[in-house]
């Protein structure tokens, strides 16, 4: 989405305080547009085109694809998705695996927790939202990981579970995430 600059320069603008207003309502995007709201707000204004930095260039976006067939049976093969891994959250930050062995209904029954979790009461939801990424908070329910120090919030609200070095036991999770 690329709206008009002029409202991000105008002097009553105050993006921090924007920010922690948002942040405060604990509600995330979902929780915008569950009020209703009818215009994006600043704070999710992208530059456009051309007030962007010149010398900044968009790379050709190819989601990095990790295979981890044979990593069990070959140590060179392991190592090599390993530096592939690494490779991929250094530049991207996520990545996709294939071949990894979780079937299918495992995968759709994941992604109904996470629908389910989101379309949970706010009050409910609240209790999970945490800006704490040491990893002593398991479970991490928020709107942008870096809200406060990226330069453009992004549309989205995040919902992830720490599951290394040891998984969650099911009251550690919330419930509709608990299968």
């Amino acid at each position: 989405m690329v709206l008009d600059n002029t409202s991000l320069s105008q002097p009553n603008y105050d993006r921090k305080a924007e920010l922690k207003a948002f942040d405060e309502t604990k509600t995330g995007v979902k929780g915008l547009v569950d009020a209703g709201i009818t215009q994006v707000p600043r704070i999710f204004h992208v530059p456009s085109p051309q007030n962007l930095n010149s010398k900044q260039s968009c790379p050709k976006l190819i989601l990095p694809t990790i295979d981890l067939e044979g990593i069990n049976e070959d140590s060179v093969r392991r190592k090599e998705v390993i530096q592939k891994v690494n490779d991929a959250l250094k530049t991207w930050g996520f990545f996709q695996i294939v071949n990894h062995g979780i079937s299918n209904s495992t995968l759709e029954e994941v992604k109904k927790g996470v629908r389910e979790f989101f379309e949970q009461d706010d009050e409910v939801k609240k209790e999970w939202y945490t800006r704490d990424m040491s990893g002593k908070t398991r479970v991490v329910y928020n709107s942008n990981f870096d809200l406060y120090a990226a330069p453009v919030t992004n549309w989205r609200d995040t919902f992830f579970c720490m599951m290394a070095p040891y998984h969650p036991e099911p009251h550690e999770l919330p419930q509709p995430c608990r299968f």
